[in-house]
């Protein structure tokens, strides 16, 4: 099968497409015939090597972690799940590929309404959003800064937070504000000046703060909040300095929530927005983007 490797640590250079070995799916995995993989910023930090503290990668490496596509072999034990359902969820295996393995127990039914593309940018950002949400304890009522609204996972914090009953006001850039105002947030630009632009529409304060970003903010955090409480970035590897929380636990990878959530996404009732497409030989340069920090929605390798 067709996969993209790197057998070294470095750039997007170290990307290169090669012939690999079709998996085969062991007790209690499926083998999905990939049709679309989400691309994440955690992919280039693995490539990179910055991460090997975080996550060890043993060389050489596929990278990728979220898929939607068929269903194409059962291990032992499989239950729920037979060859030719549409799933998405997250891999066991490098999903920068044409077949990945998976868990059984963390994949989700594509619902018929859902296109392929935007199947594969709903879980790691269902589950990051809903992860933070719950460290910061929203609540209604409540006023929640987000940075980096526009993002893959702000789009999906945002109109989590909201319908958990909270106030959102979201950061982006100047060409994102009508779309994070879409969304059901205040919309805000980012940098100099934030904190004063905040207090003018917020004077309250701010209840709690989520930083999807990792531009810098998380001083005009602290000086919001008036402390470093209640505040959490997944994209800042400066917080452990400044005292703030780096939300890198584990995942909860969850089929049930995320079956709920792609439900939503397919009738409309929540935003998955895809920035970008590329096919798979295109890995590299999706990846740079994704490390020069694109601005609004997920970026999405398409695989024949």
């Amino acid at each position: 099968m067709k996969a993209i490797v790197f057998d070294t640590f470095g750039g997007t250079e170290v990307l290169h497409e090669a012939e690999t070995e079709v998996p085969e799916p062991g007790p209690g995995q499926v083998r999905v015939r990939v049709r679309a993989v989400g691309v994440n910023p955690v992919d280039g930090k693995i490539r990179s090597g910055i991460m090997e503290a975080i996550f060890p990668t043993t060389l050489p490496a596929v990278p990728g972690g979220e898929i939607a596509g068929v269903v194409d072999a059962l291990g032992e034990g499989v239950d729920g799940l037979k060859v030719g359902d549409e799933v998405l969820g997250w891999s066991d295996t490098g999903a920068y590929a044409q077949y990945a393995l998976a868990s059984a127990a963390v994949l989700a039914p594509k619902p018929a309404g859902l296109d392929w593309t935007h199947a594969a940018a709903l879980p790691v950002a269902s589950d990051g959003a809903d992860r933070v949400l719950d460290l910061l304890d929203v609540k209604a009522g409540e006023t929640l800064l987000i940075h980096g609204a526009s993002g893959a996972l702000g789009t999906i914090a945002v109109q989590l937070a909201v319908a958990r009953g909270a106030r959102v006001i979201g950061t982006a850039g100047p060409a994102n504000q009508e779309y994070v105002t879409s969304l059901g947030a205040t919309a805000l630009v980012y940098g100099e000046g934030l904190v004063e632009r905040v207090r003018a529409i917020a004077p309250e304060g701010v209840d709690a703060v989520f930083d999807a970003a990792g531009k810098g903010a998380l001083e005009d955090s602290i000086t919001l909040r008036g402390s470093t409480d209640r505040i959490v970035t997944t994209a800042d590897f400066r917080a452990a300095e400044l005292g703030i929380v780096f939300a890198e636990g584990p995942q909860r990878r969850s089929a049930a929530r995320l079956a709920e959530l792609a439900q939503q996404a397919a009738s409309g009732a929540l935003a998955t927005t895809v920035g970008a497409t590329y096919p798979l030989a295109e890995a590299a340069k999706a990846q740079q983007v994704s490390d020069d920090g694109h601005g609004r929605g997920k970026l999405v390798l398409t695989v024949d």
